[in-house]
């Protein structure tokens, strides 16, 4: 990983650089395998390497782009709908071209996160009111969760 690991500051730079570490956790995950191995399917649902960093840069727009910035879908710089969709993978893509997708949406989401401060909140249908804090603990928890899923995807392939 690049982004150094910090363990002592204040609040708000230790859930940064803890989210920054699981985003190239789960990127690591994918890096370097081939575009068949980035697409295949090891379980029944649709995660696969790739998909999985699809659904994390679509997750990065909802919680951000959407909540926090509030851009209706289609203003949005990718898809942004709360269902299956985050999934998808068009066969055009590469696996670069996601890692990029998910590093820019990534970074659209520090600048969006940066004017707000940790106690801040917003009324979101479907989850009540949320502050800043959350979103990015919660975004901590749903990255290292598909971290690990492609952590066991990776080895997986690996074997095979």
């Amino acid at each position: 990983m690049s982004t150094t690991r910090i363990t002592t500051g204040n609040e708000r730079a230790l859930i940064e650089n803890m989210l920054d570490r699981n985003r190239e956790a789960l990127i690591e995950t994918a890096r370097g395998l081939s575009e068949t191995d980035a697409r295949r399917k090891l379980v029944a649902s649709l995660t696969t390497p790739i998909s999985l960093l699809k659904h994390a840069a679509a997750a990065e727009r909802i919680w951000f782009q959407r909540f926090w910035a509030g851009l209706e879908e289609a203003e949005c710089d990718g898809y942004a709908a709360r269902d299956l969709g985050t999934f998808a993978v068009t066969d055009e893509e590469t696996l670069d071209d996601v890692i990029a997708e998910f590093e820019r949406a990534s970074q659209r989401s520090r600048e969006i996160a940066a004017r707000f401060s940790l106690d801040d909140t917003k009324d979101i249908p479907r989850e009540g009111t949320i502050s800043m804090r959350f979103t990015l603990l919660a975004m901590i928890e749903e990255f290292a969760r598909h971290a690990g899923h492609g952590d066991i995807l990776r080895e997986q392939l690996t074997r095979a």
